[in-house]
């Protein structure tokens, strides 16, 4: 640890606590989840469904797409409605008909006040009250189970192909027959009913339901708990607060910046002969820019669904691509390749870690990697089609064709191969990193290796933590689910993915002597603490509305506003990476990645600091939760910043690996600034002004108004969904530059091998 002893003690302190805290709170999510009744049966003793009967229709509903089709417990897509909220308000509104015609003869909006505000009341009642018994057993009134009953009907015509209800189908866009087995059909509104009814009912021995009062709902009194509001309030405060002590301990307990080492006359990692695993990373970036292209039009094509419903233009589309299929692989194939970008920077970096050599096999290795990951792209893809199709056996879908959990979408075998790919790229880095590690200096000196150190751990968390995404199957709680789904969305992508990130780029500029070792080791350290606090029980603010208790909303708001803090300060570190393009003359060749790190560090500030922040504290959350005010986050955070990164990182090792080959300067500016200002225009004139009015109506109205056919369908509302189109094409035209850059970067092959330095200690760890 030598002079950054106290960091590594901070470091490791932070890991220790806050995973100790994510592990006792995840226990509670455990014993504190919803409980799935043995058995729902009326009044009357008419059995209605089992618990086995709800868990086959948690299954159909993971085959028609889940979270792709509408969203459960505000997780999942924005076009349909909350299955939740929706099932919940059209079940409360039938229950009302029938009490209404059953004492006054008339419908329940014929009422007078006080009529209607007496069978409101006893509605509430009903409806919070938890009436399990000891053996499981949920019992309802009669009049409840005819509600339940009429409100299932309205479902069953939905998921089929009813006529009378096609016009609905196409303001969701849902395809004709969506899930064409009545038997799985009613299987899935009993699924329905138990996610409303957790939303409904109170928690034993609390006044709050077991999703804190969520969703909005004011006919039975589901607002936001005193908890709700208490903690918002306090997660300002410890933002506030977290920001206030970052700037007192960055200008007070910092070191004094040492002044910059002088630049090489010559670039150090172009001043030895690429390996053969190298060499074999064109094909990476050829994936990374084929994926992203396909990813960006399915984006295009998935958002026009959100006008047309079932069509493209006015072509009937979606019995071959629906929605559901497009967003799954829309969201799919950024993720893959993001990570594929990630993938490649590591290898690059492992020979020049390891001396300039390759260890033994390595290329086979490299090779092997890569149709691996070929492999289960295109199995996980095909497995979607049939899932959603309804062509793949009910017992094969989870395991073949798809989870329906956002971002976790691919079939359990292509999610375990996938892990094991990640394990293999693991292995190929250790073997680079580790005999540089382990090295003992040759002149006594010793070497500073613990920026090394720290990018082996990254390394490590990357390989090993995905495996979370494994913990939970096909019949499990949906709060047990989503705690361990969010491990890897959250904990995974947004927590070690950021360290791995920072501490590469670290390297890189530390080797090419742009920056003093003990800077990059120093700020990397420093970075991964700040990470770590606020990422890892951060992981919680996802979970305040999913069948948890008020601790959990509670670690879950302290620790995430804490997130925030390191982004907010991000414009330093963008002014940093942008003026070493000054550091030496060869640094010119390196602009645009330079540029794309600048632009990571503005949607870190802007998409994850503010619009996250946005939605994050409780009570902003309660009204948001799966509204377009979401996807302003999700695209501005995961494009913004793990998008360009990965970019820039494509965009550094073809640097490398073409060494000839120099970037086109306006083809890279239609690129750049194609994506940015695609993304600005997409956020600013469709999603968020969506989200806004949304907001406006969830607060007002509650979440079933928001996401209803009748909202959505709002001429003010679909022209600001046409007017996306416009983002979308300068988004498109942007990505079709780069990848055409890429490319031509690639055919270009040029000398591709140098002669090694007699001093290759520059470029070692």
């Amino acid at each position: 640890m030598g002079p950054y002893k106290k960091h590594w003690c901070a470091l490791i302190g932070v890991c220790i606590v806050m995973f100790s805290l994510l592990g006792y709170f995840g226990a509670e999510v455990y014993r504190s989840a919803p409980p799935i009744p043995t058995q729902v049966s009326s009044a009357s003793g008419q059995k209605l469904f089992t618990q086995d009967d709800i868990l086959d229709g948690q299954t159909a509903w993971q085959s028609v797409g889940g979270m792709q089709l509408g969203s459960i417990w505000g997780h999942g897509a924005y076009q349909a409605p909350d299955w939740t909220a929706d099932w919940l308000h059209r079940e409360l509104s039938a229950w009302l008909d029938l009490a209404a015609h059953e004492r006054h003869g008339k419908a329940f909006d014929q009422l007078g006040v006080g009529e209607q505000g007496a069978l409101r009341a006893e509605l509430k009642a009903e409806y919070r009250g938890n009436r399990t018994d000891a053996n499981g057993t949920l019992q309802v009134s009669d009049r409840r189970a005819q509600a339940i009953a009429q409100t299932a009907a309205y479902y069953d015509q939905l998921f089929s192909d009813a006529p009378a209800l096609r016009k609905s189908r196409q303001s969701f866009a849902m395809k004709e027959n969506t899930l064409p087995s009545a038997e799985r059909r009613q299987a899935m509104t009993q699924f329905f009913f138990w996610t409303a009814w957790a939303a409904a009912t109170e928690r034993p021995g609390t006044h709050v339901t077991y999703t804190n009062n969520w969703p909005h709902e004011p006919l039975i009194g589901n607002t936001p708990s005193g908890e709700n509001i208490v903690w918002s309030i306090a997660s300002v405060v410890i933002l506030l607060a977290g920001v206030g002590f970052l700037v007192w301990g960055w200008s007070f307990l910092r070191d004094h910046e040492e002044p910059l080492p002088k630049a090489p006359s010559r670039d150090p990692l172009t001043c030895f002969a690429l390996t053969p695993s190298q060499h074999a990373l064109g094909k990476y970036l050829f994936l990374v820019v084929a994926l992203f292209v396909f990813q960006v039009f399915l984006g295009g094509f998935t958002a026009h669904y959100t006008v047309e419903g079932q069509h493209f233009y006015g072509i009937d589309v979606s019995q071959w691509f629906p929605y559901s299929l497009t967003r799954t692989w829309h969201i799919q194939a950024a993720l893959f390749w993001i990570a594929t970008g990630f993938l490649a920077v590591g290898l690059f970096l492992a020979p020049v870690i390891n001396g300039g050599k390759d260890p033994k096999f390595q290329k086979l290795g490299v090779d092997v990697l890569f149709w691996a990951l070929v492999a289960v792209c295109v199995g996980s893809f095909a497995g979607n089609y049939l899932a959603i199709a309804q062509k793949l056996p009910p017992e094969w879908n989870f395991w073949l064709g798809h989870q329906g959990y956002e971002y976790v979408d691919l079939g359990r075998l292509w999610q375990i191969l996938k892990w094991v790919g990640i394990l293999l790229w693991l292995v190929l880095m250790l073997r680079g990193v580790l005999p540089a590690l382990l090295k003992r200096s040759t002149d006594g000196k010793g070497e500073d290796k613990n920026l090394l150190a720290l990018l082996t751990a990254s390394v490590g968390a990357i390989g090993l933590f995905y495996g979370a995404g494994l913990f939970y199957g096909e019949r499990t709680s949906l709060s047990v689910m989503e705690y361990w789904r969010w491990w890897v969305v959250h904990l995974w992508v947004e927590g070690f993915f950021e360290v791995f990130a920072t501490t590469a780029l670290a390297f890189v500029f530390s080797s090419m002597g742009l920056v003093s070792r003990n800077m990059a080791t120093t700020a990397s350290l420093a970075s991964a603490s700040l990470f770590m606090l606020g990422g890892i029980p951060g992981t919680f603010h996802h979970l305040y509305f999913a069948g948890t208790t008020t601790p959990v909303m509670a670690v879950g708001a302290a620790f995430s506003a804490l997130e925030v803090v390191p982004l907010i300060v991000l414009g330093h570190e963008a002014w940093e990476n942008w003026r070493l393009k000054d550091r030496a003359p060869w640094m010119d060749s390196l602009r645009w990645p330079l540029l794309c790190f600048v632009a990571v560090a503005f949607w870190n500030m802007l998409g994850a600091g503010v619009f996250g922040f946005m939605i994050n504290p409780p009570i902003s959350l309660y009204y948001v939760q799966g509204l377009n005010t979401t996807p302003v986050h999700a695209h501005a955070a995961l494009f913004g910043v793990y998008g360009f990164l990965a970019l820039g990182f494509t965009l550094l090792v073809l640097r490398y690996v073409r060494p000839q080959f120099a970037f086109n300067d306006r083809l890279m500016t239609i690129a750049f600034w194609g994506l940015n200002g695609g993304l600005v225009l997409m956020i600013a004139t469709s999603l968020l002004p969506i989200g806004i009015i949304q907001f406006a109506a969830s607060a007002s109205e509650g979440l079933w108004y928001a996401r209803s056919e009748a909202f959505m369908q709002q001429p003010l509302l679909q022209t600001l969904r046409w007017v996306r189109t416009f983002g979308d094409l300068v988004f498109i035209g942007g990505a079709v530059a780069l990848a055409l850059q890429v490319v031509l970067g690639l055919a270009n092959k040029g000398q591709s091998s140098r002669q090694a330095p007699a001093d290759a200690r520059l470029v070692r760890g």
